[in-house]
């Protein structure tokens, strides 16, 4: 047996007595507790070295008796030591006899001080380990439990005594137990220990969760650095395991909604919305998002439903996590489906609350997808959690927003209902303010769109060709127009203009404009008397000023009266040579009242050519005017091309791509 344990933490000294009372045999431990040497004690009485006179007799009795009937003795006995201190010293007497039959008395003697602290320490190690919450067990190097205690028992869901003699691979199945018990072997062999490893499984005692567990093994030594196992401390940690994912996840869904308030409602289209807000619900919290908008809502109507009866829905957006067939089963974009009350998302904008199915049965897809076809297709794709939403903005019920689960494995829970709410309360005002603004944009557009000339009468002496495009933004529909009007003597007045300010007002204002030129042109006014009273016409309109190209062309003498107001230079080309700008004199626009514009009058021979445009067409916020004026005169440097070819090549050239203004062009060819 190795050196060292408990002996030798008590310091316990062996003291022998012949018949007489002398000491004949001393332990090296026995200095330790009585202060005397070997050579010091051998060979002298016991009593009267050891102990005061007064307790001599009652030790000479107690000796007398055990030598006399064998029976031992223990207590506690008052000595004293070499340095005259007295100390309460815990023995234990007995007889021995040798092979002779002589008789001797053998004492085993320890400090009782040291020997109470050891008793509390063991008594308190005790307690700690079969009350501690901390669960702790002790194996042999085989790496054989030898002690576990109760909450280690709980946490494994195997007794006690179940564990004894047995190895970690037979008790902790549900553990990677091949990694722990090579952890357990490295302490073993290099004495340092492991800290606060982590674990999260799952037990027998609760297979249907996940918990957490901070794990340490140890190296137990003995006093003269003995191994004797090794000790495993296991603490539950699953609370503050659970709080760690829930705080992760709250921060992640902070981030989600971070990012879809900057994603979601980028423009003011309800179609390009509805899909920024699909987007944003993958891969978290879906794997599959659709979202589907109201017929009544895109038109801008009440809802004629009388509660219970079909709700006609339009697909505005669909996105996946990954290439999946129950993108298939959804709805095509921009069709319209109608469903009934048994429909899970008809549910949701009746009840104008969600509906979650955390685990989802074969019999109810058919309430999700289309038809039976489009069902099979989310079970073959392993949908097996649903959830909508409804989108509601100012109490308006505008759609859903549809969220499913296939390869993400946990269910929706009452927290993906919060955070899909939340996505869905963001997009909805997104939604309501592109559906307003695209209507607003719509009566704009028509509006603009019927106050615009229809295609004119063939004219004499020239050939006009015309391009109108509204801008890419839904709100910039405004006042660009472009006029043809035939005046007395074969001549033509050709107008181009640009009121300023964009929707209903500035349309409306450019119909009172174009309206006001037609009638001043019939007057056979000059080109810069026609501005000027156009001038006056809209300082009346108070909110607004214009730009405007106001010309005429006399076919008889093929000459071009022209004036402008504030506006683009129109571009003239010339037979055979290269496009140029045409510098005319520029008057301040139309509605700043008081000013004087001039008329300049220029030949335009026949297949001449004259280019009018609003600035739509040219600028942009990423280049220079001057670079686009540039580019513009380049394009028209092929003269092969028809004028309403070179009309549309224009428009596709240099419109931008978000544009922000709409655009009139006008080409007129001297015949």
């Amino acid at each position: 047996m190795p050196p060292g344990g408990l002996l030798d933490l008590l310091s316990v000294g062996a003291v022998v007595l012949d018949g007489a009372g002398r000491i004949v045999l001393w332990s090296p431990q026995a200095e330790e507790v009585f202060g005397y040497t070997a050579q010091e004690a051998l060979g002298r009485p016991a009593a009267p070295l050891l102990l005061d006179q007064r307790h001599q007799d009652m030790a000479t009795q107690l000796f007398t008796d055990v030598m006399d009937t064998g029976a031992s003795w223990a207590g506690a006995f008052p000595i004293r030591r070499k340095d005259g201190s007295t100390r309460l010293v815990e023995f234990r007497n007995m007889r021995l006899l040798d092979d002779r039959g002589d008789v001797y008395a053998l004492g085993i003697a320890a400090d009782q001080r040291l020997l109470r602290r050891v008793e509390t320490r063991l008594a308190l190690y005790q307690q700690l380990v079969f009350q501690s919450p901390i669960g702790l067990a002790l194996l042999d190097q085989d790496l054989r439990y030898l002690r576990v205690n109760p909450a280690l028992e709980r946490i494994n869901g195997v007794p006690a005594a179940d564990h004894i003699g047995r190895r970690p691979r037979d008790i902790l199945t549900f553990l990677d137990v091949e990694a722990i018990e090579a952890s357990l072997k490295q302490v073993l062999a290099t004495g340092e220990p492991i800290i606060d490893r982590k674990v999260v499984s799952r037990t027998a005692v609760d297979p249907d969760h996940d918990r957490a567990w901070s794990v340490s093994f140890y190296r137990l030594e003995g006093a003269q650095g003995q191994i004797l196992g090794v000790a495993n401390s296991v603490v539950d940690i699953t609370p503050r395991h659970r709080a760690q994912i829930e705080a992760e996840r709250g921060r992640r869904r902070l981030a989600l909604i971070a990012a879809a308030s900057t994603s979601v409602g980028t423009t003011l289209d309800v179609g390009r919305t509805a899909q920024e807000l699909a987007d944003a619900a993958v891969p978290e919290p879906a794997d599959i998002a659709a979202v589907d908008i109201l017929d009544s809502a895109l038109e801008l109507r009440p809802s004629t439903d009388n509660g219970e009866g079909p709700r006609r829905f339009r697909a505005m957006g669909l996105a996946t996590a990954y290439p999946t067939e129950a993108a298939d089963a959804a709805d095509p974009i921009g069709l319209p489906a109608s469903y009934h009350a048994d429909r899970l998302v008809t549910r949701c904008v009746r009840t104008r609350e969600p509906v979650l199915v955390p685990r989802l049965t074969r019999a109810d897809l058919p309430r999700i997808a289309r038809d039976e076809r489009a069902a099979q297709r989310l079970a073959d794709a392993g949908v097996h959690s649903y959830l909508a939403v409804p989108l509601t903005a100012h109490n308006h019920v505008l759609g859903t927003l549809a969220l499913a689960r296939a390869r993400t494995q946990p269910p929706f829970d009452e927290d993906d209902v919060v955070l899909a709410g939340e996505l869905a309360a963001r997009a909805a005002i997104a939604i309501d303010n592109a559906r307003w603004h695209q209507s607003v944009r719509n009566s704009a557009e028509t509006l603009q769109r019927s106050l615009l000339p229809d295609p004119p009468p063939p004219l004499h002496g020239l050939d006009v060709a015309s391009h109108y495009q509204p801008a890419q933004a839904t709100s910039a529909v405004g006042g660009d127009w472009y006029d043809v009007i035939p005046l007395d003597h074969d001549r033509t007045a050709l107008v181009i203009g640009d009121v300023m300010g964009h929707g209903i007002d500035a349309a409306a204002a450019m119909g009172r404009l174009r309206t006001a030129t037609q009638a001043y042109a019939d007057l056979s006014m000059s080109p810069d008397q026609v501005l000027h009273h156009l001038d006056q016409t809209t300082v009346k309109l108070e909110t607004h000023l214009a730009t405007c190209v106001y010309a005429v062309y006399d076919p008889h003498n093929h000459t071009l009266r022209i004036s402008n107001a504030g506006h683009m230079p129109p571009v003239l080309i010339r037979e055979g040579r290269r496009p140029r700008l045409l510098h005319l004199p520029t008057g301040a626009p139309l509605g700043v009242g008081g000013v004087e514009y001039r008329t300049i009058e220029l030949p335009l021979s026949p297949h001449d050519r004259l280019v009018l445009y609003t600035d739509g067409l040219v600028e942009t916020r990423h280049h220079l005017i001057d670079d686009r004026l540039e580019l513009l005169l380049r394009l028209l440097e092929d003269s092969s091309a028809p004028s309403s070819a070179t009309c549309t090549r224009l428009v596709d050239t240099l419109r931008d791509g978000d544009a922000m203004d709409d655009i009139a062009l006008l080409i007129a060819r001297a015949l």
